[in-house]
């Protein structure tokens, strides 16, 4: 059982790149998958992180674990814990989250509950879990840390890529991150050059000048035509 020893950080340059995407991106380069359950979401809007995973794996109620990977994480470490959905009690609260963010860390996700919602709110660490009670853990174990893990429907392993905003976290595979990142890029440009064709289109209906214009995307008359249209 590890207790100190942590997966590789990823490289700074990838780090960077994914700080330029959304999870949406992500998900759609990854197939339309790697998201956690929709309940996971920030404790207060406008949070984001990246970062490298640090998992932990917990006994439902019970937090002895997640203490211990506070304490082995640091810069550049998402700490990512299997709370099995547990909803009878809160996994983390003001104390472990300051403590989190003195260390360094990027954020935490939980597949679980927390409290102190205002202070968590304010702390200017990312945390994303699914809700809030009052009632505190456990702390006896069992537990284990930087093992392969499931989180909210996602199995994460130590030193995969993580990525966290306001419509959820998606795990991408350490084995894939190139790969996603370069189609997630691709999608980003593709975004952006429909958004402004969409929005040169809006300035020209205002002006009644948009016959025989469409704006419609290339890959739709192929993919519909099959149906009759």
């Amino acid at each position: 059982m590890q207790l100190s020893y942590t997966a590789p950080l990823l490289s700074q340059e990838i780090i960077e790149r994914a700080k330029k995407l959304n999870t949406t991106l992500i998900s759609d380069a990854l197939g339309c998958t790697g998201s956690m359950d929709y309940k996971v979401k920030p404790v207060s809007s406008g949070m984001k992180v990246v970062g490298t995973a640090l998992t932990i794996e917990m006994r439902a109620g019970d937090n002895l674990f997640l203490h211990q990977g506070i304490y082995c994480g640091g810069e550049g470490y998402v700490l990512v814990a299997d709370g099995k959905g547990h909803t009878g009690n809160a996994y983390l609260g003001e104390l472990m989250a300051g403590a989190a963010k003195a260390l360094g860390l990027e954020g935490i996700v939980i597949d679980g509950l927390v409290r102190d919602k205002e202070m968590l709110s304010n702390i200017g660490l990312p945390i994303f879990a699914k809700g809030f009670i009052p009632n505190g853990p456990f702390k006896d174990g069992p537990g284990a840390i930087n093992i392969p893990i499931s989180c909210a429907g996602v199995t994460v392993h130590p030193g995969d890529l993580i990525v966290g905003d306001e419509d959820g976290v998606v795990v991408i595979p350490k084995e894939k991150i190139e790969n996603v990142l370069v189609k997630a890029e691709a999608k980003l440009k593709y975004e952006e050059k429909r958004l402004q064709t969409i929005a040169s289109y809006e300035e020209r209906r205002k002006q009644g000048d948009t016959d025989r214009i469409s704006i419609a995307p290339e890959w739709l008359a192929e993919k519909i035509k099959e149906f009759g249209f």
